[in-house]
C-alpha cells in the first residue's frame, strides 16, 4: 500500500463512523451528506483491501480489521490535529459537546459545579452525563462515546490516561431523632442497627472486593469499605446487617426517613445530603481507608486542547468539593 493513496479526510470519516456507528450522525459531525460518508468509506476500503464496517439494524458495526486499526489511526489523527492546530479551542466560543460518566453521588457534588463553571466560561458547550455504573464503561471510553469517566478505579489499563482529583474518607449518615443521634456512634451500633448501602454490582456481575473489572478497567461497585467494617465488627464477634441495598445513593434519604437504619458513604456525599437539614453525619467508630477519586480518559485525547480544558475544569471543581 502506498501512503500517497491515503487522504487524511478518509481517516476523519473513519474516526467519526467508528465513534458514532451511524452514517447520518457521522455526516452531521463532518458536515457531509450520508452518501458522501458512504463513498469515503468505500474509498478507504479499497485502499485497505478489506471490509471495515458491516451495516446492521443497530448501525455500522466495525469488523475485526477495523477494530485492529482503530486505536492507531485515531491516535495519529489527534496528534496531527494537535500539531497543526487544525482545531484551535476557545471555551468561550466553542459549541463542542462533552460526555462525562459519573455515578449519582459525583453528579450531585461535582457535575453540578462543573455545569455552573461551564455556564460562565463556556456557555456554548453542552454537557451530557452518562452513568459510570454501566457494564460497558471501558468500551464506551475506547470508542469515544465517553470523553471522561470520574470515580474510584482500582485498576486503569495503559491505553487510558488518569488524573487524581481528590481523596476522602467515609462518614455515617442517620436521621434526626435516631436513637443514637445524641451521642457518638459506637462500634456495636453498626451491628445493632441495620444498614442501607449502595452497590451497583455484586458477584453476579463479576464484582471482586468491591470492584468490577471490564476490559482492564476496574471500577468501584460499592460505595463503602465493606472489608474495614466487617473486620472491625468480627474482632468483637459481631456482624453487620445489610437490610437494604440500592443502586442509587440519592435514594438513601428517603430510606433513612422514619427508620433506624444507618448508611456509610463518601464524606462529600454525606455532607451534601445532610445539608438539607434532615440527616446527621457521624465519624465511623473504626478505621477506614481513604478513597482516591480519579478522572480517566483515552490517551488519544492527551493533546486535544478542548479535552485538556475539560480535564482541568473537572480538576478545579474537584478541589472545591474536596
Amino acid at each position: 500500500m502506498s501512503i500517497g493513496r491515503i487522504d487524511l479526510n478518509l481517516i476523519k470519516v473513519f474516526d467519526a463512523v467508528y465513534e458514532d456507528r451511524n452514517l447520518l450522525r457521522a455526516g452531521k459531525r463532518l458536515n457531509l451528506s450520508q452518501s458522501a460518508v458512504s463513498h469515503a468509506l468505500t474509498r478507504l476500503r479499497e485502499v485497505v483491501g478489506d471490509e471495515l464496517f458491516v451495516r446492521t439494524a443497530k448501525g455500522m458495526v466495525p469488523t475485526a480489521r477495523s477494530a485492529a486499526m482503530a486505536d492507531g489511526l485515531r491516535n495519529s489523527l489527534r496528534r496531527i490535529e494537535a500539531t497543526l492546530g487544525v482545531e484551535p479551542f476557545d471555551p468561550g466560543k466553542s459549541t463542542r459537546r462533552f460526555a462525562v460518566a459519573a455515578n449519582d453521588h459525583l453528579t450531585a457534588v461535582m457535575v453540578a459545579e462543573l455545569s455552573r463553571l461551564m455556564a460562565v466560561e463556556a456557555p456554548g458547550i453542552d454537557l451530557v452525563v452518562r452513568p459510570s455504573t454501566r457494564l460497558d464503561l471501558a468500551e464506551q471510553i475506547d470508542v469515544g462515546k465517553i470523553d471522561i469517566a470520574v470515580g474510584i478505579f482500582a485498576q486503569v489499563p495503559s491505553r487510558l490516561s488518569t488524573r487524581i482529583l481528590m481523596t476522602q474518607g467515609e462518614l455515617i449518615v442517620l436521621r434526626k431523632g435516631h436513637p443514637a443521634a445524641r451521642r457518638k456512634l459506637a462500634l456495636r451500633d453498626l451491628a445493632r442497627y441495620p444498614l442501607v448501602t449502595v452497590s451497583v454490582g455484586g458477584q453476579e456481575e463479576g464484582a471482586v472486593d468491591g470492584f468490577i473489572l471490564e476490559r482492564g478497567l476496574a471500577r468501584q461497585a460499592e460505595m463503602f469499605d465493606r472489608h474495614a467494617l466487617e473486620e472491625a465488627l468480627s474482632a468483637d464477634g459481631l456482624a453487620p446487617r445489610y437490610r437494604t441495598t440500592v443502586p442509587h445513593s440519592l435514594a438513601i434519604p428517603a430510606l433513612l426517613h422514619g427508620s433506624d437504619m444507618l448508611s456509610i458513604m463518601p464524606s462529600s456525599l454525606a455532607r451534601s445530603l445532610a445539608g438539607a437539614g434532615e440527616l446527621l453525619v457521624r465519624e465511623p467508630p473504626y478505621p477506614t481507608a481513604l478513597s482516591t477519586f480519579r478522572a480517566v480518559w483515552h490517551s488519544r485525547n492527551d493533546h486535544d486542547p478542548a479535552h485538556v480544558w475539560l480535564q482541568e475544569s473537572i480538576a478545579r471543581v474537584a478541589q472545591q468539593v474536596a
